[in-house]
């Protein structure tokens, strides 16, 4: 065991799949010179050589599109895009060719090998351009997987299983933890499954579901609770796309309340899709409405970043109001 930031764990799963196999290749803007801006991949160019992490134009859609025919060749492409925000400009070739090449070939040919690694969320004063979380774009699409890790043990464990997952994954790290989360990691290869939530804390009046940073939230707002005499079930839900449902119905049909958090704002977000299949499979177990704690409908704002964030305190007034209801 060592101990890692988030940021080291996810460089030395990128270092342990390079090593394990010759056709892994980590790229993006940056990161072969110096890293990347939050220096991910510093390293991998000495190690394995400006063939195997390397840097890119500043160009997203050029990156996906350059990762999509590496990947459909029978590589393993780990394409970084620098920021969660930046993402947009590769939309198309997400959404319409890394998601749907199996599929419009009857799996002739497919991109299996492709992860794409890219930073989200809020919490470092980086205002609209840099703090958004944008995973409920993309869990519209079939095709896809999408991974949220929560801290360092998962990010290894995840992000191995991601790269070597026979369909192509949108691998999405919280940068506010990426140095302030440090966690015991063993140093060899390990995987975690991807598509199964996982129960981090049993409980018998509400169950609270978060993904990524916001998982930080719920366990300090239950801590909080359960000095109130609330008995809290907590549940990461580690993977978005496919999320899993049986484990977080199985929970609130014991706990009868549900509370799901998350950063993106609240129209359209995951936690809407949540909500609504939760109650369709609950519904006569449930106690209070299905809470939503989430980021407001507004582009995220740099000065008034602290009111606009999903803290734990906002949490904890949800679950007073659900247990009150």
């Amino acid at each position: 065991m060592a101990k890692m930031n988030l940021l080291q764990a996810i460089n030395n799963a990128l270092d342990l799949a390079m090593a394990k196999n010759d056709k892994v290749y980590s790229f993006g803007e940056d990161t072969g010179s110096f890293g990347g801006v939050f220096r991910a991949t510093s390293g991998l160019t000495e190690k394995y050589g400006k063939h195997r992490n390397f840097n890119t134009p500043l160009v997203e859609q050029g990156i996906l599109g350059f990762a999509n025919g590496l990947a459909s060749q029978g590589s393993y492409a780990v394409a970084e895009i620098q920021f969660g925000d930046y993402i947009f400009p590769a939309f198309d070739q997400i959404v319409n060719e890394s998601a749907k090449f199996r599929y419009r070939s009857g799996n002739e040919f497919n991109v299996g090998g492709l992860t794409i690694r890219t930073p989200y969320g809020g919490g470092i004063a980086g205002g609209h351009y840099h703090s958004q979380s944008p995973e409920a774009y993309f869990a519209h699409t079939p095709g896809l997987k999408i991974v949220m890790p929560r801290n360092p043990y998962e990010a290894k464990g995840l992000l191995l299983s991601s790269i070597f997952d026979p369909n192509p994954v949108l691998f999405m790290e919280p940068k506010r933890i990426y140095r302030a989360s440090v966690g015991e990691v063993p140093e060899e290869e390990y995987t975690i499954p991807l598509g199964k939530a996982d129960v981090m804390k049993e409980g018998s009046d509400i169950t609270l579901l978060a993904w990524g940073a916001q998982v930080e939230m719920i366990e300090k707002a239950a801590e909080m609770a359960e000095k109130d005499g609330v008995s809290c079930e907590l549940i990461d839900l580690r993977t978005i796309l496919p999320w899993d449902i049986e484990t977080v119905a199985k929970s609130v049909t014991k706990t009868g309340r549900l509370l799901v958090t998350q950063e993106a704002p609240l129209t359209g977000g995951f936690a809407s899709e949540i909500a609504a299949t939760i109650q369709d499979r609950c519904f006569l177990y449930l106690e209070s409405p299905i809470a939503r704690v989430c980021g407001l409908d507004t582009p995220y704002p740099l000065s008034h970043e602290k009111e606009y964030f999903v803290d734990h305190l906002k949490v904890y007034e949800a679950i007073k109001a659900s247990m009150n209801y």
